[in-house]
């Protein structure tokens, strides 16, 4: 079998690339990535040396496509993660759509043409804002918590949001790109006969990730707070008490093998993959932990609010696991302690990921 992994020089790519030759899997791994990242080529020379093929392309010229080799398998994590993406000053909106929208309709073509099947990592952003940012929250062990007994939206559960969850606009820029590549996957499996399986997936986190507020927060924040860098609570009560579960990349590994081994099976075609009400964490409690690991560090309140920012984003992952058999492996407290591992070991990763 052959598997091409997009993006395979980011955070995800790359985990997922290693992670699937550390297991053995029976299969040959080719990528492709823009090396836009920073940090990418770093990835490049190690994925190289485990003898996993790099190529570099773009996923919005056809013409990079066609000197992909036919694969069986493509596992798409190439896209511009960020919610502030296209409305931030960094990238422009259509360079977001060009990259995350227009990137999947060449993707979904080479699926066509070499009737490879597709798993899309898809993100909790395509999730309507407003409900969310309407959520009823308490103040609970230093962490915002749905209020108990006070009316919540549908398709929101104990165990989180759920896929039955509005996806209404507002959602940014970046959640529309990524619901609309959703859409037109699902289209071009049914329409031209291929296989796609969609993972709406939670927070991302693990050594390794290129820490920025706005994208791959518990790796920012563990390593500034490793190298003493200025923290700031921004937002909300200005106390860092908003919530986001956590996800290490590699235990996607077990979802993806079954998803390929079962490409015509009778389950859910979109689901949702997260750590859950069980790694929930606040940033008030990320500080803690890290004032124990690495000593007392002081984190200014800003309370000025954030765009998109919400009080409260953890996924319900039940159908995954009802229909898969699938739940994450990996703690928080295991994540994070990697990665401050990884802090102390690159004092040059927060400079490396702001180039």
């Amino acid at each position: 079998m052959k598997i091409l992994i997009t993006g395979i020089c980011g955070f995800v790519g790359a985990t997922l690339a290693e992670n699937i030759r550390a297991a053995g899997w029976p299969c040959e791994v080719w990528g492709l990535d823009n090396f836009t990242r920073p940090g990418s080529e770093e990835n490049r020379a190690r994925l190289r040396r485990l003898g996993i093929r790099v190529q570099a392309g773009d996923l919005r010229q056809a013409s990079d496509l066609e000197a992909l080799p036919a694969v069986d398998w493509v596992i798409d994590a190439a896209a511009n993660a960020s919610v502030l993406a296209g409305t931030a000053g960094q990238t422009s909106s259509r360079q977001l759509l060009e990259h995350n929208l227009w990137g999947t309709v060449e993707m979904l073509e080479y699926c066509k043409r070499h009737r490879a099947g597709l798993i899309l990592l898809s993100t909790s952003r395509v999730y309507a804002i407003e409900p969310l940012a309407r959520l009823p929250v308490v103040v609970k062990d230093q962490a915002f918590v749905p209020q108990p007994g006070a009316p919540w939206p549908d398709g929101l559960t104990e165990a989180g949001i759920s896929e039955s969850f509005s996806v209404a606009a507002p959602r940014s820029v970046y959640g529309a790109s990524k619901l609309a590549s959703e859409v037109l996957a699902l289209e071009y499996g049914a329409d031209f006969g291929f296989p796609v399986w969609i993972n709406r997936c939670g927070v991302m986190a693990g050594a390794g990730q290129f820490g920025r507020p706005d994208q791959g927060i518990f790796s920012f924040w563990i390593h500034s707070h490793c190298r003493r860098r200025p923290l700031r609570y921004l937002g909300f009560d200005g106390q860092g008490h908003q919530v986001r579960d956590c996800l290490h990349p590699r235990d996607l590994l077990p979802l993806l093998r079954r998803q390929m081994e079962q490409p015509t099976a009778d389950k859910p075609r979109l689901v949702n993959v997260s750590g859950g009400r069980a790694s929930a964490t606040s940033l008030r409690q990320l500080t803690a932990w890290c004032d124990a690991r690495f000593g007392p560090h002081p984190v200014h309140s800003d309370p000025r609010p954030r765009p998109f920012d919400l009080p409260w984003v953890v996924l319900d992952a039940t159908l995954a696991q009802q229909a898969w058999g699938w739940q994450p492996q990996t703690p928080p407290a295991a994540i994070f302690e990697e990665i401050a591992r990884h802090a102390e070991q690159r004092p040059d990763w927060l400079e490396l990921s702001e180039a």
